[in-house]
């Protein structure tokens, strides 16, 4: 099969003839030292590393790395638009020296200057507002087609010269941006407190979803294979939030724009959510996904047998055959590899499964241990 062949059978839950392997862009890919550490463990010269994600610190793979690994997915993005540069700017504050970067809808995010890891929040440009704000902030515009500028032609390269599937970078995160420009702590009080302000933020954010992607889908609904978008709604334990406001805030405007993306294109919905997010499943399937990412096992009740058991003839599960937290990190190569094996068998049968690291590759993790993670996927990912 060809890699979109592949693809294409896992994740309409049919049996390809082997498991398809991603490594990953904005989400579930690998940090820029992580990644020259792989590059110097397998003797390939170290190209310009291209940062992907300066806030998670992600670095771009090379064509290279992604054959090494037999990698099926390739990606297709948008990009700032043409007025708003996005450019990382140095501020010494308390004799520090700190990388700044404020987005398009004004979140400030920083780092130390001698950490060189990632981006946190330092500025909530909505931290003080109140509903009327909302109507008066500049919000930025999700259908300025010079986001788009040259998409199509890429992602047409990728559909008639290579052998890939198409996937979108990660987008449409409707309830993370407001605690963003809010800030966590004051937006989980106003879920309690204030929730017309919760809504209306939560209103703004997703038009400007459902904008962008009526003019990204106009430029590639119809040759995307994959639209990836996002919302953290789980923890190490359980949800961050109660559910009953979930299910009464959040729920429908996720669903408001799954359904919408669904209108402009065939292509399946890959949603992103980190930690136990078991009882949210019913949920995100009811709002029209159709792929769950990352599958975080090491998470309280995300036991692999018991997440296919139950909804492996509905659901896709994209990653999820590795504890990241514990055994890639710190364990040996050999107990990565049998990791890999034991998860591999439990997700593979049916189809409806792509391999893929469980969120991003930390630093620290041992290159020798990424190359058995996906070596391992490649020799049991095979149906015969």
């Amino acid at each position: 099969m060809t890699s979109r062949q592949r693809v294409l059978k896992a994740i309409n839950h049919e049996i390809p003839d082997r498991v398809p392997i991603d490594f990953g862009g904005f989400q579930t890919g690998i940090h820029k030292k992580a990644y020259a550490e792989l590059l110097d463990y397998l003797g390939i010269k170290k190209e310009k590393i291209i940062t992907l994600d300066p806030i998670q610190g992600l670095a771009k793979p090379s064509e290279e790395i992604l054959r090494r690994f037999r990698t099926d997915i390739r990606y297709v993005l948008a990009h700032n638009p043409d007025n708003f540069k996005g450019e990382i700017v140095k501020n010494t504050r308390d004799s520090s020296l700190w990388y700044d970067l404020k987005d398009e809808f004004g979140v400030v995010w920083s780092m130390l200057g001698d950490q060189q890891l990632y981006m946190d929040i330092t500025h909530h440009p909505l931290a003080n507002a109140t509903v009327d704000d909302i109507a008066d902030y500049s919000f930025p515009n999700g259908d300025d087609m010079s986001r788009f500028t040259g998409v199509r032609q890429q992602a047409e390269q990728i559909r008639d010269e290579t052998p890939y599937a198409l996937s979108t970078g990660i987008g449409g995160v409707v309830y993370e941006y407001c605690w963003y420009m809010r800030g966590l702590e004051r937006w989980f009080m106003d879920m309690i407190e204030n929730p017309a302000f919760c809504e209306a933020l939560l209103d703004r954010i997703l038009q400007f979803w459902i904008d962008y992607y009526t003019a990204f889908m106009a430029q590639i609904g119809d040759i995307v294979d994959i639209v990836m978008i996002g919302d953290d709604i789980a923890g190490q334990h359980g949800p961050l939030f109660s559910p009953e406001l979930y299910r009464r805030i959040v729920k429908p405007r996720q669903k408001k724009l799954v359904q919408h993306i669904k209108s402009l294109t065939k292509a399946k919905i890959w949603y992103h959510t980190c930690g136990s997010c078991i009882q949210y499943i019913p949920e995100l399937l009811d709002n029209g996904i159709d792929i769950l990412n990352p599958v975080q096992i090491s998470a309280d009740n995300m036991d692999p047998a018991l997440l296919k058991g139950k909804y492996g003839e509905r659901l896709v599960f994209w990653g999820g055959c590795i504890d990241a937290q514990h055994i890639l990190p710190f364990a040996k190569a050999s107990e990565v590899r049998e990791h890999v094996r034991r998860n591999i068998e439990i997700f593979k049968p049916g189809g409806g499964y792509v391999f893929n690291n469980v969120h991003n590759i930390q630093v620290g993790v041992p290159a020798e241990n990424i190359v058995a993670l996906f070596d391992a996927a490649y020799e049991f990912g095979f149906y015969n």
